[in-house]
C-alpha cells in the first residue's frame, strides 16, 4: 500500500487513469464493431461511413496513449482494405 503522500496521490491518479482508458478503450472498440457488422452485411456505404467515423476515433487513441500508431494503422489499413473489397 501507498505511505508517502507522494506515492498515495499517485495512486488516486491511476485509478482515475485507468477508469478514462478503459472507456476511451470501449469507445474505440464500439465504432470498430460498427464498421465490422457493416462488412459482415455486406453493406458497402455503410461500411464506410463507419469506417470515416472510426479512423479520428482510433487515432484519437493513439494520442491520448491508449493504443500505440502501429497497432491503429494497422487496424485502418485492414478495415479500409476489407472495405475496399466490398462490392456494392
Amino acid at each position: 500500500m501507498a505511505n508517502t503522500p507522494q506515492s498515495k496521490k499517485r495512486a488516486r491518479q491511476s485509478l482515475r487513469r485507468n477508469e478514462v482508458n478503459r472507456a476511451r478503450r470501449s469507445r474505440i472498440r464500439t465504432f470498430l464493431r460498427k464498421v465490422e457488422l457493416a462488412i459482415a452485411g455486406g453493406e458497402k456505404d455503410a461500411a464506410t461511413a463507419a469506417l470515416q467515423e472510426a479512423q479520428p476515433e482510433l487515432m484519437r487513441g493513439v494520442t491520448k496513449g491508449v493504443l500505440h500508431k502501429n497497432t491503429a494503422s494497422r487496424k485502418m489499413s485492414r478495415l479500409a482494405a476489407r472495405v475496399k473489397a466490398l462490392k456494392g
